[in-house]
């Protein structure tokens, strides 16, 4: 199972920046704004990107919100450093609190979508002023657990690393040149304080990947992923979030009522007349 989700790195890094280049310039754009939270996602996709395109062709946003952890800021500013790219910082506490508070008994969970609606509002607001595409950040495991707030982290023009688990992202980030601390930290969407995504979830990335592998890559079935040694609740557990969260993974179904519905028999390819 190691050996199976271990990936090439150098391989890997060369498919990446080239799919960023091709797709942003295929749109017509030349430029891209980032998100950039000081977790590893974040980094990855900024990095690569900047690889891609050039330094002073990429805008590093940093959102702050009141709760958030120093460490985000000071994360975030070593890889715009090291970059060398413009950037911006946005804090968003005022922004977020003009809603929360009329709450007061708001969900921790509701005040979380609402920081990373607003985060991406800015990202795209900012996408218009730099004329540059948001590039996305999310990888392959939220993308299959629905661990990720649909028009917020999730909204993108494109995302390099949405076929890569988190494992995986982490065999890619030391030759990108990420700072150790940024790979080793905590996994977390920096929402509340003490927030973790691993202690939200009940499991750890390392378990989840190694399941989501057999049942997404291999195509197990979830009886087989029992045999194969994981518990049968965790398991369950796992694909009950997978089938749940696929509205998350689609765009919105169109109701069919003419001959030619959008998504349906209109599925010109977005390279259409190249």
């Amino acid at each position: 199972m190691e050996n199976k989700l271990s990936i090439d790195p150098l391989l890997v890094r060369k498919i990446l920046v080239e799919f960023i280049r091709t797709e942003i310039t295929r749109a017509g754009f030349s430029r891209a704004v980032i998100n950039l939270s000081g977790g590893i996602d974040s980094a990855v996709s900024f990095i690569l990107a900047v690889e891609a395109l050039g330094s002073q062709n990429i805008l590093a946003i940093r959102l702050p919100y009141k709760t958030s952890s120093p460490d985000s800021l000071e994360h975030a500013g070593m890889l715009i450093d090291q970059a060398g790219c413009p950037s911006r910082t946005i804090p968003i506490t005022e922004m977020v609190d003009s809603i929360i508070n009329r709450e007061p008994g708001m969900s921790e969970i509701r005040k979380g979508n609402l920081m990373a609606r607003t985060r991406m509002m800015i990202a795209y607001d900012q996408s218009e002023s730099f004329k540059g595409l948001v590039v996305g950040t999310g990888n392959k495991t939220e993308i299959l657990l629905g661990y990720t707030t649909l028009f917020g982290d999730s909204a993108c023009a494109l995302n390099p690393i949405g076929d890569l688990y988190k494992t995986q992202l982490r065999q890619l980030a030391p030759i990108l040149g990420i700072p150790e601390q940024i790979i080793t930290k905590p996994p977390s969407a920096d929402l509340w304080a003490g927030q973790t995504d691993e202690g939200e979830l009940g499991f750890t990335y390392e378990e989840v990947d190694k399941l989501l592998f057999l049942l997404v890559d291999e195509r197990y079935r979830p009886e087989e992923c029992v045999e194969a040694g994981f518990a049968d609740k965790f398991v369950r557990q796992v694909c009950d979030r997978i089938r749940k969260n696929q509205f998350k993974r689609i765009l919105p179904p169109i109701a069919k009522l003419s001959n030619r519905t959008v998504g349906y028999d209109f599925l010109y390819l977005r390279d259409w007349g190249t």
